[in-house]
């Protein structure tokens, strides 16, 4: 019966009904990508892909069904195989290194890359993101370094970067040399100093002009990320230079200045400075405001969150007594934020490692 009304349903469409059907898809797709295309040139992501990732995966699992299974294999085995074919987090890394002072340094040592094409491939779309915009062409500079953040060739994107400063003080140019050409962090500190005197004036007058048109707005938002860009990078500067109290005052600062620029995770580069002072009740401060359940997690995040919680029970911990009474609320705390941190990046040295480190 329900065949029968089903043939005659699909009989009875005409051609309109099909025209329609397809002017509508076609429709709501494209409302759909243009709302993507916004989002992501505002917040540097993709709202679809935050959603999957947020709140779908979770509900599904977050193991692919299509893994291959055993009925043969123990629950040991199975789930080192579940976690070794689950689908791979790409995540933005907001500890990373100079290329020109730190990755290079390592391919000179070891003879070996450090960065992958995919690594490259991934900061080269960031690179686009949040320091070129649509009014590039005003700005003579800008017009070459959006070229230059496109070109792969790294002595190519120097170059171009001393053009673009031939013309004018382009603090993006500035900020390419300090991350690929300076090959020193006192180097880089001094190359991204030149960039912030830049970078503030061009902020200062794109700020004036927001208003007037998308465009304008456009351009003031590249200038908030190149300026935002700059102080943090700075602020690493000064971290791996050894002044670790200037770097934390640097980034709060920052914090407090752009409370709604979260993309760069300056959080994150807090954390790595506030566990190096060891300051532990500031370290518990800041998870506890980004470590909300609401937010894409990180290593960071999740393996600091273990650490204190280790380190809170560690003192006291015996494994004897730990066997007779049983593991405390603390403890089952300490043991379950491990799990926590291991199952969102099983690639991190292990929490008994970093507690040896801090």
């Amino acid at each position: 019966m329900c065949m029968d009304t089903l043939s005659m349903f699909l009989n009875t469409l005409t051609p309109k009904f099909y025209v329609a059907l397809t002017g509508t898809s076609s429709l709501i797709s494209g409302l759909i990508l243009i709302f993507e295309w916004w989002y992501f040139r505002k917040y540097g992501t993709s709202f679809i892909e935050q959603v999957s990732v947020s709140h779908l995966r979770p509900l599904l699992g977050g193991v692919d069904s299509s893994s291959p299974s055993n009925s043969n294999t123990s629950n040991g085995d199975a789930d080192s195989n579940r976690q070794s074919v689950s689908e791979c987090k790409v995540w933005r890394n907001p500890l990373n290194l100079f290329r020109g002072a730190e990755y290079n340094r390592y391919t000179w040592v070891t003879g070996r890359e450090p960065l992958t094409y995919y690594d490259m491939n991934l900061s080269a779309q960031d690179h686009q993101t949040f320091f070129t915009c649509d009014s590039d062409h005003l700005r003579p500079a800008d017009a070459i370094m959006q070229k230059a953040w496109r070109e792969r060739n790294p002595q190519a994107r120097i170059s171009a970067a001393h053009e673009a400063l031939e013309l004018e003080d382009c603090a993006t140019a500035y900020i390419l040399l300090a991350e690929e050409e300076a090959t020193t962090i006192m180097e880089a500190e001094r190359l991204f100093k030149q960039a912030l005197k830049a970078g503030e004036g061009c902020y200062r007058r794109s700020q004036q002009l927001q208003h007037h048109g998308t465009q304008y707005e456009a351009q003031h938002r590249r200038d908030t990320n190149v300026l935002v860009y700059i102080k943090r990078r700075l602020a690493m500067c000064s971290r791996k230079l050894g002044r670790t109290r200037e770097a934390v005052k640097m980034m709060r600062d920052l914090m407090k200045e752009f409370p709604l620029l979260s993309m760069f995770n300056i959080h994150e580069n807090l954390l790595e400075s506030l566990l190096e002072l060891q300051n532990y009740a500031d370290v518990q401060a800041v998870l506890a405001k980004y470590d909300d359940i609401s937010l894409p997690k990180s290593a960071t995040i999740c393996y600091t969150a273990a650490l204190l919680k280790a380190r809170a029970v560690s003192d006291k911990f015996s494994p004897e007594a730990a066997s007779r009474r049983g593991l405390s609320t603390a403890e089952m705390n300490a043991v379950e934020a491990i799990h926590r941190a291991v199952e969102f990046n099983p690639h991190v040295p292990k929490v008994s490692q970093q507690t040896n480190k801090y």
